[in-house]
């Protein structure tokens, strides 16, 4: 058979993950013994990053999550501790994309709240929260966290507002307001200049998140129920998953610049479950899963007509409330794992990691599988961005920085009162809490009794403040050296010592593997050039 035939041979398709299967972990793999939520709301109730696994539990009142070491496994303690600091149920969680210790969480409560999570876990449950996020009338439904700027969080409530946040002041940098109706979902791109939402109106949108204008919209899905969106990478094209008039699940893919109609739209099946589009922007495969189903099918995405390719799917008959997804540094490259799922079961309370991997037969770095990554370091901060600046992610290799993990014990400084202000409220409430003293003084007096009653009690009250304050000095100061310093938290015992020893040399650890994965990054570097140097 010529090479000729062999092209044009009917029914196949050339891809290297044809043949991806998914991998359900073994029972002691699992997260076994866990009260997850019943809310009904569609959102995953489960994050996960390489050091810690979240999901949101079911409470009597107020709400919680529960928040894991990732190597915790097997059956968990029915009392295990917990973040407890809401008072309504919890809608979403997402952690830092740039720190691993820290994570983000929205109520019913209508605020959004940040949390830092000790490294090993939490020792007790934890209601003390970093920065409160207070701007949103009605309960908030979604939260995502900026691709490449530090600090920045996005919050979509039932108040139908989009409001984009600087957490490190604690302030609303833009709030939109362009969806007349219940915000379904909300997707950024790749550089995170773009924001694309879904509302019950049936239009998918595409705004430019930092003023707020539209640049285009269209009609979605015809169906009433709620529909989702995700941006395929950085191909300038979206994904949307919704309901046609006839209750049919659909996916449609659009592009960015004309969203008047789909470039492709495909129905899926008849099952009433609400579905969730994940997109691997290393690897091009997009993943649907339905709310309540027990499978997960797999697409690749391709720059021409169809748009996408279907693959396979993974079939389980155990439904799923809710997935979380591994970031790509957390997956397991030796055994070609591409994608990992951790999927709470609706029907008992476990956790189980799904590994999607493509077979081959070597157990050596397949370098096609596994393209430079997004890494942990952000491309911009967030005066950068707020001021008008896009940057592509910082990536990372997956070769040498594999697994890796931060350890950023960052506490947030939100905006608060001047210290004016607050000792100006003190002396109010001081004077304001004295008795009145009432004067008895004849008005017969003449001035000059009066007068020298006057001064002898001003001379009384300038020697109490004496004695008050008498161990304050004044020093004039050079200019250059009038600067505020920052406070140092100073250990008060040896045990508090200990633990900022203990920190400080896992953050030495750190740096040093850093170190060493980017010394033989720069080889593997040195090593591409001279081969493209002899071609």
């Amino acid at each position: 058979m010529t090479n000729d035939k062999q092209s044009w041979f009917r029914g196949v398709r050339s891809s290297k993950f044809r043949h991806v299967y998914g991998l359900p972990a073994k029972r002691d793999k699992c997260y076994d013994n866990i009260k997850i939520t019943k809310n009904a709301h569609d959102s995953q109730f489960c994050a996960v990053n390489p050091k810690f696994l979240a999901i949101v539990t079911e409470v009597a009142g107020g709400g919680a999550f529960l928040v894991i070491p990732l190597d915790n496994t097997g059956r968990l303690d029915f009392n295990a501790n917990r973040v407890t600091g809401h008072t309504g149920p919890v809608l979403d969680i997402k952690w830092n994309p740039f720190n691993d210790n820290v994570i983000a969480s929205c109520s019913d409560d209508c605020t959004v709240k940040l949390w830092h999570i000790p490294d090993g876990g939490l020792s007790r449950n934890l209601n003390e929260w970093l920065v409160e996020l207070q701007g949103h009338k009605r309960r908030v439904a979604y939260i995502e966290w900026h691709p490449v700027a530090d600090n920045i969080l996005f919050s979509a409530g039932f108040d139908h507002l989009v409001i984009v946040w600087d957490i490190n002041r604690g302030e609303a940098i833009n709030i939109i307001d362009r969806h007349p109706d219940v915000i379904y979902s909300m997707s950024l791109n790749r550089d995170g200049s773009l924001l694309a939402t879904t509302c019950k109106d049936k239009k998918l949108r595409v705004f430019e998140p930092r003023s707020g204008i539209v640049i285009s919209e269209g009609i979605c899905h015809a169906g009433t129920k709620a529909s989702k969106v995700v941006f395929l990478g950085g191909s300038g094209r979206l994904l949307t998953t919704g309901f046609s008039r006839h209750s049919d699940r659909q996916y449609a893919v659009w592009s960015q610049h004309d969203l008047s109609s789909p470039l492709t739209c495909e129905t899926i099946d008849s099952s009433s479950g609400i579905v969730f589009p994940f997109c691997d922007n290393d690897t091009n495969m997009v993943y649907l899963a339905g709310k309540g189903d027990g499978n997960i099918r797999y697409y690749e995405v391709v720059n021409e007509a169809p748009w996408l390719h279907y693959l396979s799917q993974f079939i389980s008959g155990n439904p799923q409330r809710g997935l979380g997804v591994m970031p790509k540094r957390g997956i397991n490259t030796s055994t070609c794992e591409v994608f990992r799922f951790f999927k709470l079961h609706a029907t008992r309370g476990m956790c189980e990691p799904i590994s999607m991997i493509v077979p081959r037969k070597s157990d050596q770095f397949q370098e096609d599988l596994y393209p430079d990554t997004v890494g942990t370091t952000p491309s911009l901060s967030a005066k950068d961005w707020i001021s008008g600046m896009n940057s592509p992610p910082i990536l990372i290799s997956l070769k040498t920085g594999g697994g890796i993990t931060t350890h950023k014990p960052r506490v947030y400084k939100p905006a608060q009162l001047t210290p004016a202000t607050d000792t100006n409220t003190k002396k109010k409430f001081a004077f304001l809490s004295t008795e009145t003293i009432p004067d008895y003084r004849s008005i017969d007096l003449d001035i000059s009794e009066k007068s020298q009653k006057t001064s002898s009690n001003q001379s009384t009250k300038i020697h109490q403040l004496q004695q008050r304050f008498g161990h304050v000095t004044i020093q004039n100061n050079n200019s250059s050296d009038n600067k505020i310093s920052e406070s140092v938290d100073v250990p008060n015992n040896e045990a508090e010592l200990r633990l900022a020893y203990v920190r400080q040399m896992d953050e030495l650890r750190l740096v040093k593997r850093q170190l060493a994965n980017s010394q033989l990054r720069v080889k593997e570097l040195e090593e591409q050039l001279r081969k493209l140097q002899n071609h």
